[in-house]
């Protein structure tokens, strides 16, 4: 549309062109103000991630860092493994929002290999269903998973588990291990060699 007509029909119409401004400039805004908001957000639990990893040495012992894993905000949770995973030099994704992930809490990068990763806070038995939809995810992706969590991993979730080898479970000392900076977390995803199944 030629400038010429948009300023005739605005000339034409002053008091719809001043609301029409009015409207565009509250949305821009708005958007702004919710912008800066996650920003802040996003910030403030990357600051109390990186607390929480100073003091998780300073507790009594293993079960008590467990324990109190799982009493801690989630998101928090999330920015601990993404700060540890950094720190320790891998390149990380976080997401631009803690919501609406899609079931992908970050991503890093091992050995120039992507990996998505999934953390469950929680003090119960992990679900077989959210390994399954995880497991699937990762295998759209065409890449390979963390499942990281602070529960209890059953029978049942260790025989989702095996349908699925691009996932690597994080669990117990393992994720005590990658939250401390100690490389020896990632020996659990290192897969093992295939079992010969034809006769020599």
């Amino acid at each position: 549309m030629p400038v010429d007509l948009i300023a005739q029909m605005l000339w034409a119409h002053p008091f719809q062109a001043a609301v029409l401004v009015v409207l565009v400039l509250l949305l821009a805004l708005q958007s702004f103000g919710l912008f800066t908001a996650r920003h802040r957000r996003h910030r403030r639990y990357q600051e109390q991630a990186a607390r929480a990893l100073q003091r998780l040495p300073q507790l009594r012992d293993d079960a008590a860092r467990i324990v109190w894993l799982r009493k801690m905000n989630p998101y928090v949770f999330e920015e601990m493994l993404l700060s540890a995973l950094s720190a320790q030099g891998h390149r990380i994704k976080r997401n631009a929002s803690y919501s609406g992930d899609g079931g992908v809490d970050g991503q890093v990068w091992i050995d120039g290999q992507r990996w998505l990763i999934q953390a469950k806070r929680y003090a119960a038995t992990l679900s077989a269903a959210h390994v399954s939809d995880f497991g699937l995810l990762v295998r759209r992706e065409g890449c390979r998973g963390l499942f990281i969590h602070t529960g209890r991993t059953g029978a049942v979730c260790r025989e989702a588990f095996s349908h699925y080898p691009a996932i690597t479970l994080i669990s117990g000392q393992n994720l005590l291990m990658l939250l401390s900076g100690d490389d020896r977390w990632q020996h659990s995803r290192k897969q093992p060699a295939p079992r010969r199944t034809t006769p020599r």
